[in-house]
């Protein structure tokens, strides 16, 4: 059986979630820029060099999607990393919750490893 790869299916996914991992960095820059900003740590100058380096890596990163069409690709590579993230939050403060889906995910390997045993 043969594997058939769109090349350009294939590259707008890769492209896409680089993109979406490159906003997932620059979220973290602009959380830890405003946590220096609030602290008082960088002058008004670095401020403001700061805010102007956020915004050009904005409008970089756009126009890196509008270009290549990717703008829905990256959406749904973020909301696939949101929803992982919101998960591992999730057992995190409700560890109980993970260990129940745990022993669960347990129990069905357990019933079929014992169906294929069975069946021999």
């Amino acid at each position: 059986m043969a594997i058939h790869i769109d090349e350009d299916n294939l590259k707008s996914g890769v492209l896409g979630l680089v993109l979406a991992l490159v906003e997932v960095i620059r979220d973290a820059l602009r959380i830890q820029a405003l946590k220096r900003i609030e602290s008082g740590v960088l002058s008004e100058e670095e401020c403001e060099r700061l805010g102007k380096a956020l915004m050009e890596l904005d409008i970089a990163i756009e126009e890196i999607k509008e270009e290549q069409g990717i703008t829905e690709s990256v959406r749904a590579v973020r909301d696939g990393l949101d929803e992982i993230v919101d998960d591992v939050i999730d057992k995190l403060i409700n560890p109980e919750k993970w260990q129940e889906e745990t022993e669960e995910q347990g129990n069905g390997k357990q019933a079929r490893a014992g169906i294929f045993a069975g069946g021999r």
